[in-house]
């Protein structure tokens, strides 16, 4: 037989009920109290019953984060930020993988993960507004990043258009003339993507620039052995560039390779920007300048606007902004 609410409370000497305060976070308890309860349930190792909580209270305590890929840094160092800021809000994360496909992205907004969570922050690759307005339950939800997002629905992104310009006129100051642009799919492009080309692109025309097509360099997948096959490619190919705004770092540290395998010296013969400042960009050699969005920032605000839906806000669609910086690192110095 497991560990019942009943033995916690007769450990800490308190009632049922304000263990269930403690364990449901209720605010309205005393410090010493909260201590005492969380000492007890430590030591009995107490789990609460997923059900009888939901019974009890309508809710679960958990929350359910779905994107594409786990094994990809960026989404990574993203479940930890969320992990963090909904701990802190006395909520847990089940991680729930799409694998980017529309079919994997349907299937968590249909299923709602069997009643078990209070809400998701669901980052879609595949699902286009109208779909995600057909297919979303009455579950909680707020979305992540710069896909498809409906109008009703709270988003939280950074400017993906305005980072990449960032970015591309950062090379421009350093005198770069013939930027390319790589890690983008070769076919049906994502958002991101658009969006960090139509950047580049614009930090070009500011500067007077014409872009050129050939110089945009897309990968057969999104990985650093995806970018040195496609950077690689093209250099083989001819092309000439001494400047590259990478889709992702991953894309960049792929960039980095197919340079010094080609005799390229980084950043004297081409300057190369990457996206995410992911904790590899900053060991590799050269270290990487990157755009660093605010992860903590973006996962503290979405899990706060998930919160106050599961608490009945149902007020119009949030979509929200998120602040970023451009990490300069020796890929891509400041000028001296």
């Amino acid at each position: 037989m497991g560990v019942r609410l009943q033995d916690v409370a007769e450990l800490a000497g308190v009632s049922m009920k304000t263990v269930s305060n403690v364990v449901r976070g209720y605010e309205h308890v005393s410090a010493s109290t909260r201590e005492r309860v969380q000492r007890a349930i430590d030591e009995l190792d107490y789990r609460p019953n997923l059900m009888g909580r939901r019974l009890a209270t309508g809710r679960t305590g958990l929350l359910a984060l779905a994107f594409a890929n786990v094994a990809l840094p960026y989404f990574a160092e993203l479940s930890r930020a969320i992990s963090a800021a909904a701990g802190e809000a006395g909520y847990r994360v089940l991680l729930e993988e799409t694998d980017g496909t529309l079919e994997g992205e349907r299937a968590v907004l249909t299923s709602s993960e069997s009643g078990m969570v209070d809400g998701i922050l669901f980052q879609p690759s595949a699902m286009s507004s109208a779909e995600i307005s057909r297919h979303r339950s009455d579950l909680p939800m707020v979305i992540l990043g710069e896909g498809a997002a409906p109008l009703p629905v709270d988003r939280v992104m950074i400017d993906n258009f305005e980072a990449a310009r960032t970015a591309t006129a950062h090379l421009v100051s350093l005198g770069r003339r013939r930027i390319g642009f790589a890690g983008h799919e070769t076919q049906e492009m994502s958002s991101t993507s658009l969006q960090r080309i139509a950047g580049y692109q614009q930090a070009l025309e500011d500067a007077g620039l014409r872009p050129d097509p050939l110089l945009l360099f897309p990968s057969r997948e999104i990985s650093p052995s995806g970018a040195v096959e496609g950077v690689g490619g093209a250099l083989d190919a001819g092309a000439d560039f001494d400047g590259l705004v990478c889709r992702d770092d991953l894309a960049a540290i792929g960039a980095l390779r197919a340079l010094h395998e080609r005799g390229r010296r980084i950043p004297d013969d081409v300057a190369v920007t990457g996206w995410d400042d992911i904790e590899l960009s900053r060991v590799t050699f050269p270290s990487l300048t990157t755009i660093a969005p605010d992860l903590h920032e973006l996962a503290r605000r979405a899990v706060e606007m998930l919160i106050e839906r599961i608490s009945g806000f149902s007020e119009a669609g949030r979509h929200e902004l998120v602040g970023y910086r451009l990490a300069v690192r020796e890929s891509a110095p400041s000028p001296r």
